[in-house]
């Protein structure tokens, strides 16, 4: 049986006044998967994700998610649909403690998951999310072990460096409990130790997500991405298995700045 589709997109174009920086984008990302969107400069990948996550509006082309159609959805009610996402800035409550912003995540995925559409700001905490309240805990200090933050759990987040605060960002992405994730460059800024915690982390914290990353670190990719699709010029040039990106002509020219495989010495 086929895995159904979880992102879906249809010849998306988006124009900064005279600048196209996507030109008709067409990419699906089976349910499940861990997809990885590398590609230079400048080529239109946080664009991308803009236009995925709400934030900007494609001039053409439809975006869909879990078969619906959600093209120019705002971003809270893709995240009640279920997407979740981290960003290359982070976004985070700077005078909460970080044990704070991973406990607020996993409460609001919780409310959202039992919430009408358009209820849950009216929506009471009662008995029934009390009895809970231990067990959001205990998932909120698994997320701060697994990645490396429980020796800062009482510290303000904006009072972290910026390692953590991007290890933190993913955390409260993945606590929303969102379906399919969008994860904007999550090693950035990390040294070698972290990003390869974090990598392990999100290899065990993804099963039964579906995964869609932007990343610059090829040894990130392969480590972490099911398939890999390059863009070049706000084009997708090839997808593919990372070993086989890694010997794609065009990639090796266009992005990863090698000669073709048969021209190595």
């Amino acid at each position: 049986m086929t895995a159904p589709i979880a992102v879906r997109l249809d010849g998306i174009a988006r124009r900064f006044g005279a600048t196209h920086v996507l030109n008709g984008v067409a990419l699906s990302v089976t349910a499940g998967e861990r997809h990885a969107l590398i590609g230079p400069n400048g080529a239109g990948k946080s664009t991308l994700f803009n236009v995925i996550g709400g934030t900007l509006r494609p001039d053409a082309g439809r975006v869909w998610l879990d078969g619906a159609d959600v093209t120019g959805h705002r971003p809270d009610l893709l995240a009640r649909a279920g997407l979740g996402r981290s960003f290359q800035t982070t976004r985070l409550f700077a005078r909460q403690t970080v044990w704070e912003n991973v406990r607020c995540a996993l409460w609001c995925g919780e409310m959202a998951r039992r919430a009408r559409p358009g209820a849950i700001s009216r929506l009471a905490i009662g008995t029934r999310w009390l009895r809970r309240s231990g067990e959001i805990d205990a998932r909120a200090w698994e997320v701060l072990v697994d990645l490396d933050l429980e020796r800062v759990a009482d510290t303000p987040a904006g009072a972290l460096e910026y390692g953590a605060q991007r290890r933190l960002d993913l955390g409260i992405a993945w606590a929303s409990g969102a379906r399919t994730l969008l994860l904007d460059e999550p090693t950035a800024g990390m040294n070698r130790d972290e990003a390869a915690r974090v990598i392990a982390w999100l290899q065990r914290a993804s099963v039964g997500k579906t995964v869609l990353v932007i990343e610059h670190d090829m040894d990130a990719v392969q480590a972490l991405a099911d398939r890999v699709s390059v863009l070049v010029q706000g084009r997708i040039v090839a997808t593919g298995r990372p070993a086989d990106i890694r010997a794609d002509a065009r990639v090796r020219e266009a992005y990863l700045g090698l000669p073709p495989a048969e021209e190595q010495p």
